[in-house]
């Protein structure tokens, strides 16, 4: 079977996830019921305290897509989630948890200038 989310194959014998009628692998469904919360006080201590101890600064500890979007943000300035997700062929479900990644780590963040939210670098 294909997850209707990020259609990867589901193994013969795991868990299918019934969501509001899409058919989702274990991962894809906790996505879908407990979505990555950018602004998470909690999370961004926990990425900051791991971080340390591991000794990681910078883009150290973080996936090769991860690493692109900040090195793109780091040489546009600022970016919009559409310009993103457009420039990485992402759904926006990914982007989301991709951009709550980076700003758990304190790498980027949000900020609003008129009525467009941009992605900066922290």
């Amino acid at each position: 079977m294909i997850c209707d989310r990020c259609k990867e194959t589901i193994p013969e014998g795991d868990d299918v996830f019934d969501h509001y009628g899409k058919k989702l692998c274990e991962d894809c469904y906790i996505g879908a019921v407990q979505p990555p919360r950018p602004c998470d006080p909690t999370a961004v201590d926990s990425a900051r305290s791991t971080r340390s101890l591991l000794g990681h600064t910078g883009t150290d500890g973080l996936t090769p897509l991860q690493k692109r979007i900040y090195e793109l943000i780091k040489e546009r300035g600022k970016i919009t989630r559409e310009e993103l997700m457009k420039s990485f062929d992402l759904p926006q479900w990914e982007m989301e948890k991709q951009f709550a990644v980076l700003r758990h780590c304190e790498l980027i963040r949000g900020t609003k200038e008129g009525a467009v939210i941009y992605l900066t670098t922290m």
